[in-house]
């Protein structure tokens, strides 16, 4: 006999996203089940060992399993229900709006959930070397930065002695540390964009403070080794971004690490047919983080990938709300869209309403010291605001009044 549940809101992820936005359901009264496939909740933040969490959120510097343990600990003071080492295999909205959600575990087989709104928040997973089909064999010695990340901090193993990192993504230049401080030789961080796809921080604390070089337009264009990596070959681009062969450079080492990249885990909102935005791989949202799927939420890196874990709990903080009201019956007003322009890859949310300002966030594409991020509503610039620092690895974040917005709106980014 298969069991069957019933909860007002169910999250499907218990890391920092899901724990913050299930802490948030489970204060206002909701009955609020957490969904996750791991044995512990927290996510990726249990194998984040070192330091930088929590200055904006807790207003305290904590390492990844602290920052984990609190959040935790919150949802849990909240009431909130957990199913670990469960995993949601199926997922379908009803003829009664509600959703009806196909589990499986160990420890109980099957089991089907019912729930009145469901927030996404399952996070994303690693492109790996298959993904950028990068030539070579198949030799030993080939991790994603994240998979190391784990062996080496969570089983006390050492992926190799002498290591490349291919990009230069957050997770692969605090990788690039880490190797240096475990003992293992790390010959260079090597980058096909013009500049470095993690934080600016992190460049200077993982790389610069350990001369590390760091090689800018730059591709890896071959691995060499037959049982165990033995070097690299690294070419710099030239300006058709064509590997330039005639400055090719080999670089012996015995690992390759790549930090090139995340997908958001949207197999399950696709069975949905939930509407997707192609320049983040995530769900279109409204303003109340409601996807195109009334009662259906997405919040955290599966719906957008964040600089910081603190964005992160914010975020979803918000979206439990928003999951609240809808469950109080709430209903949307009139929405306009929200485009990305000149100099930007994205905007969240897609859909607004003019009835509230709205808090947008903007991934830029363009490196500059100063810049203007401006509104523009029929052809007329209804708002604007000055920039510093504006960097592709760091997300601006803009609250903009709402009686300036009363019709589609498209931002863009000038340098100044």
């Amino acid at each position: 006999m298969t069991l069957s549940e019933k909860y007002d809101a169910v999250i499907i992820g218990a890391g920092a996203a899901g724990l913050a936005a299930g802490s948030v359901c489970a204060q206002a009264g909701v009955s609020t089940l957490i969904i996750d496939r791991e044995s512990r909740t927290g996510g990726i933040l249990n194998q984040c060992i070192h330091n930088g969490f929590g200055l904006r959120y807790f207003k305290e510097e904590l390492t990844g399993p602290e920052f984990a343990f609190r959040m935790s600990e919150k949802a849990r003071n909240a009431g909130v229900s957990f199913a670990l080492d469960s995993a949601v295999t199926k997922v379908k909205k009803l003829a009664d709006g509600t959703f009806d959600l196909r589990v499986t575990s160990k420890k109980f087989g099957v089991k089907h959930i019912n729930a009145k709104a469901l927030l996404l928040a399952a996070g994303c997973r690693e492109r790996t070397r298959g993904a950028i089909a990068t030539p070579g064999g198949r030799p030993a010695g080939i991790f994603t930065a994240g998979a190391a990340q784990k062996l080496l901090n969570c089983s006390g193993k050492l992926p190799g002695k002498s290591a490349v990192i291919v990009g230069s993504g957050d997770i692969g230049l605090i990788m690039a540390r880490r190797l240096r401080w475990s003992g293992i030789e790390v010959k260079a961080v090597v980058e096909i964009m013009p500049y470095s796809a993690g934080l600016t921080r992190n460049v200077v604390q993982c790389l610069h403070d350990f001369n590390i070089p760091l090689y800018l337009s730059t591709s890896v264009v071959q691995i060499n080794g037959k049982d165990r990596v033995e070097s690299v070959v690294a070419a710099p681009l030239d300006a058709n971004k064509v590997p330039d062969m005639s400055k090719a450079f080999t670089i012996p080492c015995d690992t390759v690490l790549f930090s090139v990249g995340l997908i958001p885990e949207m197999e399950l909102a696709r069975q949905l047919d939930v509407k997707e935005n192609p320049a983040t791989g995530g769900a279109e949202i409204n303003s109340m983080y409601n996807t195109s799927v009334p009662g259906f939420f997405s919040a955290g890196n599966v719906l957008h990938v964040h600089d910081l874990v603190d964005f992160v709990a914010e975020e979803a903080e918000f979206a439990g709300k928003c999951m609240v009201d809808y469950l109080a019956s709430a209903t949307p007003g009139r929405e306009f869209s929200a485009g990305a322009g000149k100099n930007l890859k994205y905007v969240i949310p897609n859909r607004f309403s003019p009835s509230s300002a709205t808090r947008f966030l903007f991934r830029p594409t363009t490196v500059a010291d100063r810049a203007e991020l401006k509104a523009i509503v029929n052809g007329e610039t209804v708002w604007q605001k000055k920039l510093l620092f504006v960097r592709p690895a760091e997300m601006i974040i803009a609250e903009v009044p709402a009686d300036l917005l009363k019709n589609d709106v498209c931002f863009i980014l000038e340098e100044m």
